[in-house]
């Protein structure tokens, strides 16, 4: 792809697109795949399918990433976790995923983030070396899943000097060093699974927003416009139910035990000019850690928690007192001067798709492994996983809906090496003549987002005081990465780098923004 020159057209999602796409399927087209749910999962099928060389339709009741997919601590994870509690097939997965997002997929999105493990008079000297083993564990699993030492350094032992240097916030009493070591970080995880649709975009599939679907069988969908509120039904040879922790509400048969993970929001100076982020031991707890992740926009994430969650799944699940709580005591074991309440700039959570199997009586011990299914009715319905695993889940889903459809496609499973819209080898993306910052949200597209700016100086001008994101950025989402309104735009929340507490605001500015630039969109 010519980078200067702006997007191929097939890679666009516009609303126009969106009409005549609705039309035809309105009008009797039937697809070989029908994929509800656009999250990372669900898009990650979307291109799959059409990848291989199937006819795609796939919808979502709301927008790209607006479930679980836009909550996550916006990690790639090598799967260390998993070797701790002897999963080392769901580890391996993990390793392997991760370096296929790094080397090959999204190297523009995904990039290595240090992290260090303080050794503390809470952490005793057998815990560490239990730490410090898992490690070097975990630096084995990224060698045999074929990911590169440059990509990833080795993990090693810091001094004290050294762990107070990328920690200065660190409480120096008792403090005998750290542990550093390296995992995946994206960018932004709505901006992964936008760039996953816009490729399956590119490959024909029908990408449908705010298009809900009312009901399921193995050969159709009734859905509804949510724009128009016209119901139509979309005739398939085989469905993927790809909606997550919500697929019980569409097929019956399907037992889960969502799982709430609720993160913090705080401004860099409340950590003390933090330089890395930060695994913490949770006390009494042999692997399970809370993670502090800086970002980009001069915020830090805190997190996570992993509680069950009873009763009816909201579409935008709340942060609860209780769990903001916990994070607060947790991180506040470390630190030399502790957070408090009032210095949390915002909170979000998103909720886990676990399978239940009966067996654990935790949220946090039910396995992450994934799971594919078939009803009796033929619809596929693909739950649990990661955000890291979306492909391998996607393909399973593929597999599984090619056997439920009777069908055989043209071509194997290719998304393994296909790159998404934007991406190229980083030697290629350093030399991309672009801000850093747009070139680690849109990789080779980076140009074309800045020459919208240099057009019209309006364009260049911030959404809002104190937010990076500017309106060039907000017509480049409208005319081609599916964008509605200012209400989609800010869902996708990363991209306008705005916490939920902002919220009004934040789409007041998204308004004025697209109020401003109505005659480009």
């Amino acid at each position: 792809m010519n980078a200067a020159a702006g997007p191929h057209p097939d890679y666009s999602l516009s609303a126009a697109r969106r009409s005549r796409e609705l039309a035809e399927l309105a009008a009797g087209t039937t697809v070989d795949v029908l994929v509800v749910g656009l999250g990372a999962t669900g898009a990650g099928a979307a291109l799959d399918a059409a990848s291989r060389g199937l006819s795609v339709a796939a919808v979502d009741a709301h927008d790209l990433a607006f479930g679980t997919s836009r909550w996550s601590s916006k990690l790639i994870h090598g799967g260390l976790r998993y070797l701790a509690t002897g999963e080392v097939g769901v580890a391996y997965e993990s390793a392997v995923e991760r370096g296929t997002l790094m080397e090959r997929t999204a190297p523009h999105l995904v990039r290595a983030q240090p992290f260090v493990v303080p050794l503390t008079g809470l952490t005793s000297h057998r815990n560490a070396a239990l730490v410090q083993a898992g490690l070097r564990a975990g630096d084995v699993l990224r060698l045999t899943a074929g990911t590169g030492r440059g990509t990833l350094p080795a993990p090693r032992r810091l001094s004290a000097v050294e762990t107070l240097a990328a920690a200065p916030g660190l409480r120096r009493q008792s403090l005998r060093g750290g542990l550093l070591s390296w995992d995946g970080r994206v960018a932004d995880d709505a901006r992964l699974v936008t760039a996953i649709a816009r490729t399956a975009a590119g490959h024909g599939a029908r990408v449908l927003t705010r298009t809900r679907a009312l009901s399921l069988t193995g050969r159709e969908a009734l859905v509804r416009d949510e724009t128009t509120g016209q119901e139509i039904r979309i005739r398939a040879r085989t469905v993927i139910n790809a909606t997550g922790v919500w697929a019980g509400e569409l097929t019956d048969g399907i037992r889960l035990r969502p799982s709430r993970g609720t993160h913090l929001v705080l401004r860099a100076e409340s950590l003390g000019g933090l330089r890395t982020g930060l695994h913490i031991p949770v006390p009494g707890e042999t692997n399970r850690f809370v993670l502090v992740i800086p970002q980009d926009d001069g915020r830090v994430y805190v997190g996570l928690t992993d509680e069950p969650v009873d009763g009816a799944l909201p579409d935008v699940p709340q942060a609860p007192e209780s769990d903001i709580g916990f994070l607060l005591d947790i991180l506040g074991s470390v630190l030399d001067v502790p957070v408090r309440r009032e210095d949390v700039a915002g909170a979000f959570a998103g909720l886990r798709p676990l399978l239940d199997t009966g067996r654990a009586t935790r949220t946090s011990d039910i396995s992450r492994r994934h799971a594919v299914m078939t009803s009796s009715e033929g619809v596929v319905t693909v739950v649990g996983g990661k955000l890291t695993t979306y492909r391998r889940m996607a393909q399973d889903a593929v597999d599984a809906a090619l056997t439920a459809g009777l069908l055989d496609a043209p071509r194997r499973c290719r998304t393994s090496r296909l790159p998404l819209v934007g991406a190229a080898p980083r030697a290629v993306l350093d030399t991309v003549a672009a801000p850093r910052r747009l070139v680690d949200r849109y990789g080779t597209e980076a140009p074309a987002v800045q020459a919208l700016a240099e057009e019209e100086p309006r364009l260049a001008e911030p959404v809002a005081e104190g937010v990076p994101t500017t309106r060039a950025e907000l017509l480049w989402a409208v005319r081609h990465e599916g964008a509605l309104d200012e209400s989609d735009l800010l869902d996708r929340r990363t991209r306008i780098g705005l916490v939920p507490d902002d919220r009004t605001a934040a789409l007041d500015a998204a308004h004025e923004a697209l109020a401003a630039i109505a005659d480009r969109v």
